[in-house]
């Protein structure tokens, strides 16, 4: 069925009518006075994402690196190479141990710190850099515990110190253009998106010798979704989530773990210790998530299922206007196409690229993540030199990884309907929860 095409002073007014709905990802252009501002960073995990930061750090102007800190002594020396070769000077390393970050935390000459540790370790690595007066950079997911997303949220209201989370998929180009799409009314009333984290990442979970990495920890310990912000941060963005709407509930349920076991099976025979493993988070985990402005998401989390992925992460979304499907990068917009059907994207994300990919696409795309490790690390300086708010601050983080917890507790009990707390407000029953209580 053909679709007339609606006259462009429509879309054009409806645009205009949602221009201010959403703020827009972006650089915060630091003004003359600040632009040149020196900051000095430490790196807390020196293994190979921290090794790449840091190097990604030093490639924009104006930073510094005086220490590293890993409890590989080796990774430690790898990232002073990279330090080195970038800047000239040899960072202090910091090798003592699993608690020896704490001793370079106390240093004078740090502005910040990136936290580029082991999933577990974020958030008492931040909220103890945000303690000693550093702002904070940290890998995803900010935190594992709902006590660990309060302790964020209160480290950073009580020292005033900036933490930003690094979730990078926000910044893919097609993500990015979407947000801009929103923004300017393109989607009309948006209510329901569609996310998900999926990627086979087996072979991560064992050493050689078949003992458990962390990430096989987690898998055999944990229940739900244990690493839902590459899916979640950019729906997040597009339906205004800390900016006007917020989640509100959320229930999930998993499928039982057939094809982690057949992996170790296949891998180390039935004789070996890890064929034996019980293996607690299931393969599939789906949830659902409302928002107080009933908007409806489903977000997949799946490390474990053999299903080829020409990206980790896919989405949908749907407004009153339009609709968008990551795989195939495909859109409807009403009024803009000429019948009812999917087309290519291309020429949309076209349009609507935001000015931050205009200027600095070039650069970006020789960076990780299709140019986006490149955003999230250029987003943080220029916040720390203008004293803007960070495009992903610590309620995003909170309310983004409180998914970890809550989907894990709904799948323990058969798929109840979790709350979820209002970290902005303190609590959905009026005040932050007492350290050490479940909500």
């Amino acid at each position: 069925m053909r679709e007339g095409r609606r006259p462009r002073r429509e879309f054009l007014r409806l645009a205009a009518g949602a221009a201010a709905s959403l703020p827009l990802i972006g650089i915060r252009r630091a003004d003359a006075s600040a632009a040149e501002k020196e900051i000095r960073l430490g790196v807390i995990g020196t293994g190979g994402r921290g090794r790449y930061l840091s190097g990604l750090m030093l490639s924009h102007a104006g930073t510094r690196i005086p220490a590293v800190c890993d409890i590989d002594p080796e990774a430690a020396r790898s990232a002073v190479a990279i330090v080195e070769k970038g800047r000239g000077e040899r960072p202090e390393t910091y090798t003592r141990g699993p608690e020896d970050y704490l001793r370079m935390l106390e240093r004078e000459d740090l502005d910040a710190v990136l936290v580029t540790t082991p999933q577990p370790l974020h958030a008492r690595m931040s909220i103890a850099a945000l303690r000693a007066g550093k702002h904070v950079y940290s890998e995803v997911a900010a935190a594992t515990t709902l006590d660990e997303c309060w302790g964020l949220v209160r480290a950073v209201e009580e020292t005033g110190k900036t933490y930003m989370l690094g979730e990078n998929v926000c910044y893919y180009r097609e993500c990015s253009a979407l947000e801009e799409m929103v923004r300017r009314g393109v989607f009309g009333e948006l209510t329901y998106a569609e996310c998900g984290y999926i990627h086979d990442c087996r072979s991560l979970w064992f050493r050689a010798d078949g003992s458990l990495t962390w990430r096989g920890e987690g898998h055999r310990d944990g229940v739900g979704n244990l690493y839902p912000t590459h899916a979640i941060g950019p729906v997040a963005r597009w339906l205004g989530i800390e900016r006007g709407d917020r989640f509100i509930s959320l229930t999930a349920s998993s499928s039982r773990a057939a094809a982690s076991r057949d992996y170790t099976v296949r891998r180390f025979g039935e004789d070996h210790p890890a064929a034996r493993i019980e293996w607690k988070c299931g393969d599939m985990t789906s949830a659902l998530i409302r928002t107080a402005k009933g908007a409806l998401i489903e977000i997949l989390y799946d490390t474990a299922s053999t299903r080829p992925h020409p990206s980790t992460t896919h989405f949908l979304l749907q407004g009153t206007e339009a609709a968008y499907l990551f795989d195939g990068n495909r859109i409807y917009v009403r009024g803009r196409t000429k019948s009812y059907a999917w087309e290519p994207a291309d020429a949309c994300i076209a349009e609507f690229e935001p000015p931050f990919w205009k200027e600095h696409g070039e650069k970006a795309r020789g960076t990780g993540h299709g140019g986006a490790d490149y955003f999230t690390t250029l987003a943080f300086l220029e916040t720390l030199r203008s004293g803007a708010k960070p495009p992903i601050d610590v309620y995003d983080a909170a309310a983004w990884s409180s998914i970890i917890p809550l989907s894990g507790a709904s799948v323990l009990a058969g798929g109840a309907v979790e709350e979820f707390p209002d970290f902005r407000r303190g609590g959905s029953a009026g005040a932050p929860p007492a350290p050490g209580s479940s909500r």
